[in-house]
């Protein structure tokens, strides 16, 4: 059993679009406690003022997930989920879903196929698109990923609604859309190192007729593109991470934030959390990519004649 066989007629823009969300959900959904770790290794050693004590250290990726069952229970596991479902349903229908087409605005009218700087441009532009739309969603993840982390257990917010409400209170509108830069470049590199990635190997595996267009080509093309970029955007991920994170004056800018991690860790800061990073986004990729090229078909399928 290799998944549905490809559609005579291909999925519409809409469909991507839909298809794109909800396979992101039920990647994010098998693969969320793979984050939480990342979060959480991320920001471990971050220099707070004021200088706190009696913070939980983490050691790896199973240590982080154990360490956080035992002393914060297993639904800390999935804090923040909800915030995490709500920005794939509008991050990963704009990123992935709307690539397709954006890839065929790029291409000059009339080429026989879509070239490697079209491909790049427009993961760059649904990756900064969609992110500009789904910040806040963003940065709650990240707070409630971060939060078992505080000082004496103390809890920023008491739900998704109030995470919101409160940080456009304390910190403005603008608090909400904190990291957008870091973000966009992250995403930027990432969009590119998924999409373009896949639809390279893909490309290759298919016209070299070493797979067919079945689930174990998706499966392998998925992993290449997760490993990619893992080793590419995990500086910016660290950065990013770490300033949404912050509390107000923590950190003047993004850049500040940059020289105190590299001041502080080195270069070898950059790389916290590679490995959560790469099981995460790598399994993450296997997940949505199979999950989405098996959502169009069955919506095709489902199309009225």
């Amino acid at each position: 059993m290799v998944g549905l066989k490809p559609p005579e007629v291909p999925p519409t823009a809409a469909m991507k679009f839909v298809s794109a969300g909800m396979a992101g959900c039920i990647a994010d959904l098998c693969t969320f406690p793979l984050d939480t770790a990342k979060v959480r290794l991320q920001i471990q050693g971050e220099v707070r003022i004021p200088r706190s004590t009696g913070t939980v250290e983490y050691r790896g990726v199973l240590g982080t997930l154990s360490t956080m069952v035992r002393t914060e229970g297993p639904r800390s596991l999935y804090s923040g989920l909800a915030a995490g479902l709500q920005r794939q349903m509008s991050f990963a229908s704009i990123r992935i879903g709307l690539y397709d087409s954006v890839k065929q605005l790029y291409t000059p009218k009339g080429a026989e196929s879509t070239g490697l700087a079209a491909r790049v441009l427009a993961g760059c532009t649904t990756g900064a698109v969609a992110v500009t739309c789904a910040q806040p969603t963003d940065v709650v993840k990240v707070r409630f990923q971060a939060n078992g982390a505080q000082p004496d257990g103390v809890r920023r917010y008491s739900g998704t609604v109030d995470a919101y409400r409160t940080i456009a209170r304390e910190e403005g509108v603008r608090g909400l859309w904190r990291g957008t830069l870091p973000n966009i470049a992250r995403n930027a590199i990432i969009n590119c190192g998924e999409l373009v990635t896949y639809d390279l190997i893909k490309d290759a595996l298919l016209r070299a007729h070493l797979m067919t267009d079945n689930v174990p080509c998706h499966f392998v093309a998925a992993f290449g593109a997760g490993f990619c970029a893992t080793v590419v955007a995990s500086p910016v991920d660290v950065v990013k991470t770490r300033y949404m994170n912050a509390g107000p004056g923590q950190y003047r800018n993004v850049l500040s934030c940059f020289l105190a991690l590299l001041m502080q860790d080195g270069l070898a800061g950059f790389y916290k959390g590679f490995v959560p990073s790469f099981l995460r986004l790598g399994s993450w990729n296997v997940v949505m990519f199979v999950s989405y090229e098996q959502l169009q078909r069955v919506a095709v399928l489902a199309r009225p004649a």
